[in-house]
């Protein structure tokens, strides 16, 4: 799932995880050739557990000479494995980013395409851009099993931390159609939920394909969320659902078009929430 890039009429496509493909499909994740590769965003996100110690009680001989063995470790370890460093990767990825896609030119014939880059839905949203003569993006992320990018991308660009990748289907996206997908399609959805209902971007469609496989999920925000005042009425509409091609298309285009007049007739407004 994802939005389109840059305030030109592009929109981005979120694919299936393709996990547990089956029937000869291929699979988003490679299975691991020996030993499996550990991320740079697993480590920055481990913290190993400690033995739980009561505040009132003397720490145990064993684990104060276990924090003085790792505080001398601390002095003589190389900074550029220390988190502190990692803020500078981070950095580079977003700066990587910006520069790739900041000053993509607007599509003439229609809407330019960000997917995740891998094979599926994502490869036939990349393949129909290129096809249609408009851009084609793909935003690919380390993962612990190899993903290789697919081979209808103009441009590719590899990221190792999911957060600045989401960042990328966010800031450069007129609209998210949401493909049938897993842990990764709902973290993405949600996040753009989430920016929407809190204005931290401008309204932009969210489309779910295929009712059958979203039924469930969409019943459950309106009949448990919505019902227990734990959303708004206008946020359990901020979902569309369709399972008609050229719909879709339509809505992407009509909400793209009030965006454009919206933006003609106050503009000021849109560059105050531009900087936020």
């Amino acid at each position: 799932m994802n939005r389109d890039h840059n305030s030109d009429k592009k929109f981005s496509t979120t694919g299936q995880n393709g996990n547990n493909r089956r029937n000869g499909r291929s699979s988003r994740y490679r299975p691991p050739k020996g030993r499996r590769t550990v991320t740079e965003d697993e480590r920055l996100l481990h913290r190993p557990p400690q033995q739980l110690v009561s505040p009132t009680e003397p720490l145990p001989q064993e684990q104060e000479r276990e924090d003085e063995h790792a505080l001398e470790r601390a002095l003589h370890t190389d900074f550029t494995v220390t988190d502190p460093w990692r803020v500078f990767r981070i950095m580079s990825e977003f700066v990587n980013g910006f520069d790739a896609l900041s000053h993509i030119p607007p599509s003439v014939a229609g809407f330019g395409i960000i997917t995740g880059g891998g094979p599926g839905i994502m490869e036939a949203a990349n393949k129909g851009a290129q096809e249609g003569g408009n851009l084609s993006i793909g935003c690919n992320i380390e993962l612990p099993f190899e993903q290789g990018p697919n081979p209808y991308l103009d441009i590719s660009l590899d990221f190792r931390y999911f957060f600045v990748r989401k960042t990328m289907f966010v800031k450069y996206s007129d609209a998210f159609v949401i493909f049938p997908g897993g842990f990764g399609t709902m973290d993405e959805l949600f996040e753009a939920l989430l920016l929407i209902q809190t204005k931290k971007v401008r309204n932009f469609p969210v489309i779910l394909y295929d009712s059958k496989f979203w039924a469930g999920l969409i019943n459950w925000i309106r009949d448990t969320m919505l019902d227990t005042e734990k959303i708004m009425p206008e946020d359990a509409g901020l979902l569309l659902l369709s399972d008609d091609p050229a719909e879709m298309c339509r809505m992407v285009v009509e909400a793209y078009q009030e965006s454009y007049r919206q933006e003609r007739a106050n503009p000021f407004a849109r560059r105050e929430q531009s900087i936020r």
